[in-house]
């Protein structure tokens, strides 16, 4: 999931809020609310993250560059935020889609959002918990053990920002979530996804150099075929019924631990989708 590149803008940071609150499942549960987890699951891929579930607020650790990434990330997702719906994080029912161990998602409760996070991997989300009532966190933030088709089902236009980070390459169906994520957001919201490209040099960068030459991530983290171009994206946000807003590439130096946004996507991209009011 790293691109090595010259940085040329300066580092971003995340705004704490302090006093942010945190529930995790239901009020006064101490474990995330679990369910069926449907059929668009490869358990070879959760398995590959819940091996590593108590390393995941390890800033050293496996996760590391997620967390060195995450204050930019958290950034340029409120930014669109406010283009879009006219205010920032706070106030808003946010969710966060395959959320891992709560890195994204306790960081967008932190700026005041109400959040809600979703995985498939249970060792994930007890971390992601465990993380959550360490640091105090009450009433803001919860997580449940569920398919988000099946949330979908259950709970549609519920959400008014939903985000989907590094997590539609590891599915079989990644269509199924983007329209999942459609779904599940209000008339008007904003949902943010992340991927990597598929080209030769999104190999040689995610895959041989991330993996095989520096070891950021663990050797099989990635399937190359899995990778999703932005067209290929594009075309299932459309497909589910979202408006393309923006694009953008995300860059990271593994060197100078420096990480900047530019309009080149061949590696890491995000991309900001809206609902339609209508």
């Amino acid at each position: 999931m790293t691109q090595f590149n010259t940085p040329t803008d300066s580092t971003s940071s995340e705004t704490p809020v302090s006093n942010a609150d945190t529930q995790s499942g239901t009020p006064g549960a101490t474990q995330p609310q679990s369910n069926d987890l449907g059929n668009n699951v490869d358990m070879s891929e959760v398995g590959k993250f819940t091996q590593l579930a108590n390393q995941w607020w390890d800033k050293q650790g496996p996760f590391a560059t997620l967390h060195e990434i995450n204050p930019l990330r958290l950034n340029w997702i409120e930014e669109n935020v406010v283009r879009y719906m006219g205010t920032g994080l706070t106030g808003k029912t946010v969710l966060d889609v395959g959320c891992g161990g709560g890195i994204l998602t306790e960081s967008m409760a932190r700026r005041g959002s109400d959040a809600t996070g979703v995985d498939l991997g249970i060792e994930n989300l007890q971390a992601a918990t465990v993380h959550a009532e360490q640091g105090g966190l009450t009433d803001r933030l919860r997580y449940k053990h569920i398919a988000i088709e099946q949330l979908a089902a259950e709970q549609p236009e519920s959400y008014d920002v939903v985000t989907c980070m590094e997590m539609l390459e590891h599915v079989p169906d990644p269509s199924q979530i983007v329209q999942a994520c459609f779904d599940l957001l209000k008339p008007g919201g904003v949902c943010v996804l992340s991927t990597i490209n598929r080209n030769p040099k999104s190999y040689l960068f995610a895959i041989i150099g991330a993996e095989y030459v520096l070891g950021l991530l663990d050797r099989g983290t990635h399937d190359y075929a899995k990778f999703i171009t932005p067209a290929e994206l594009d075309k299932m946000a459309i497909t589910a019924g979202f408006n393309r807003q923006d694009l953008i590439g995300l860059h990271y130096n593994p060197i100078t631990k420096r990480y900047w946004l530019a309009q080149n996507v061949d590696v890491n991209y995000m991309m900001a989708v809206v609902k339609p009011t209508e």
